[in-house]
């Protein structure tokens, strides 16, 4: 398994990847993502959020560093990315976020992508913060998250409707 940078000649199958995680949000009733279950593919919002954020340079207003793992056929088996805040006075935090295929979690790539993108963040002097979002019933991303040194700063009960059922939302940072 390799773990690189995304370029934008990677997005058509880093969109159908994530389509594919999309697809299985919700399933044995575990939600990862703050939205309904869906077959219909990678939103168009979300696609040119990480279009234009690959296409942005570091530091500039949208940008956003993506790294896809490959296996040993060369699919893509999991995803990390680090973005900037939108506030130019949050400049010095980066946002992540995440996802490692079905059949792939729980075998250590989640640890390697989280240690990829902090080792990335690390190398970059204006950033101090890694932050991310996760919903409070995901207790096995935030126990990795745990483990990878991040530590909780709040939570949010009811802030997604999906399906009738309130789910709330944790926030976690990591100090670089």
């Amino acid at each position: 398994m390799i773990i690189r940078p995304a370029t934008l000649d990677d997005l058509p199958a880093l969109f159908a990847y994530l389509g594919e995680q999309l697809a299985e949000n919700g399933r044995d009733g575990l939600l990862f993502q703050p939205m309904a279950p869906t077959q219909a593919g990678v939103p168009d919002a979300m696609r040119e959020r990480f279009t234009n954020g690959v296409a942005t340079p570091e530091g500039q207003p949208g940008w956003r560093h993506v790294w896809i793992a490959l296996d040993e056929d060369g699919a893509i088996a999991g995803h990390i990315d680090l973005r900037g805040r939108q506030e130019a006075t949050a400049s010095h935090r980066v946002l992540l976020g995440m996802g490692v295929r079905h059949d792939l979690r729980r075998a250590g790539l989640g640890t390697r992508l989280v240690q990829t993108a902090l080792s990335w963040a690390r190398e970059h002097p204006a950033f101090e913060w890694v932050d991310l979002e996760v919903l409070s019933q995901n207790h096995k991303a935030r126990a990795l998250y745990a483990r990878m040194g991040f530590h909780e700063t709040g939570e949010v009960p009811d802030r997604y409707r999906i399906g009738g059922e309130q789910i709330g939302e944790v926030s976690m940072s990591f100090k670089l």
